[in-house]
């Protein structure tokens, strides 16, 4: 009895033994483990820290670029009149579509980011046509600005057209180099195009005149006037009010004389004037 006593005694001894060993490399491959979870989260942390930078660094060129993009938009708007319901900054795009009948799943941050460099070619790409576009606009508006077209006064009426006519104070055959419109004493004259002034002040037979060079070899004249608003390096829109109508030179009555010049050479008015 007393050898099996100590039998028992013995291999309980050596059990014990046995499972403090088990225990102890267990809680070691615990600790490893958790260790090297932790130093997982951390690393995926960092990354996730790393990632959120890039994106506020991406989302903040991309704002840039869309407040860029809304002031060109606006100013082609407003260039090519654009009525605000069209093209507004405050009225979105309509956008919807059906309730998904799947459960979609979350866009992943590395895929995230490409879409949203893929984003920012795309924006730097319609800003750099939306400003070709703006360029062309204004090279238009300017052509249409320096152009002649139009009628030099408001409310008067044709009184002498370009071409062969009797002179009127001498009654011979003359060519007579413009039109001529008449109207009441005091009536506005406006330039037909953006331009400089070149020469406002008396004029032999033409009393008081004002000449607009216009660039690209256009040229416009204004004469008999009873007073010149403008003077000379003066620059001058189209519409605007340069002179008075009067009768000041060789002149039987009120009105202007107008003049056009291209190269140099006089051209019939006739193919400018925009008739009221």
């Amino acid at each position: 009895m007393g050898i099996f006593f100590s039998g028992i005694q013995y291999a309980k001894y050596n059990s014990t033994e046995f499972l403090k060993s088990i225990r102890a490399q267990t809680y070691s491959g615990w600790e490893e483990k958790i260790k090297a979870q932790e130093a997982q989260i951390d690393k995926l942390k960092l990354t996730a820290e790393k990632s959120m930078d890039a994106m506020a660094s991406r989302l903040s060129l991309l704002q840039g670029h869309v407040y860029r993009l809304d002031a060109l938009g606006s100013r082609l708007a407003s260039m090519a009149k654009l009525d605000e319901f069209e093209f507004g900054l405050d009225n979105p795009p309509g956008l919807g579509g059906p309730t998904p009948s799947i459960q979609l799943q979350s866009i992943n941050i590395p895929d995230f980011l490409v879409t949203l460099e893929e984003l920012e070619k795309n924006i730097q790409d319609r800003s750099e046509k939306l400003s070709a576009i703006e360029s062309m606009l204004i090279n238009r508006t300017l052509q249409e600005q320096t152009l002649p077209t139009g009628n030099p006064v408001q409310g008067g009426w044709l009184s002498s057209i370009f071409g062969y006519r009797s002179d009127p104070i001498t009654g011979k055959q003359e060519f007579h180099e413009g039109l001529d419109f008449s109207g009441k004493p005091g009536t506005p004259i406006s330039a037909v195009a953006a331009g400089i002034v070149t020469w406002s002040g008396p004029r032999l037979g033409y009393g008081n005149q004002v000449e607009i060079n216009h660039g690209s070899g256009n040229i416009t004249r204004y004469a008999h006037n009873a007073k010149n608003l403008v003077n000379v390096g003066d620059k001058v829109e189209k519409g605007e009010v340069i002179a008075i109508m009067g009768s000041s030179g060789r002149s039987t009555g009120t009105h202007v004389h107008f003049e056009v010049l291209k190269n140099g050479v006089l051209v019939n008015p006739k193919n400018v004037i925009v008739s009221n």
